[in-house]
């Protein structure tokens, strides 16, 4: 019998950490792959967005669940753009 993930922070850190590899797979997809046709595209991006909302629902959820994190681990596209200031 597995046992269970343990859904703690350093789960959430990677999982934040997956979101931010995906995020930059996307960004790879649209600016440098070559299709054969704009709908091979259009499957391989829905592919790589599938599965970075899942990752991102699951993180959204242990969040609300009260499982802590560095707001420094979060992927960029959840960061606020407001704030890009380091803390010292």
């Amino acid at each position: 019998m597995k046992k269970p993930v343990p859904h703690d922070k350093y789960f959430l850190r990677s999982l934040h950490q997956e979101i931010d590899l995906y995020d930059r797979k996307i960004a790879y997809l649209d600016k440098y792959e070559q299709f054969d046709s704009p709908a091979d595209r259009e499957v391989a991006e829905n592919k790589l967005i599938a599965k970075r909302a899942s990752l991102a629902e699951t993180a959204r959820q242990l969040v609300a669940d009260g499982v802590e994190f560095t707001p420094a681990d979060l992927p960029r596209s959840f960061r606020d753009s407001a704030d890009t200031s380091v803390a010292h």
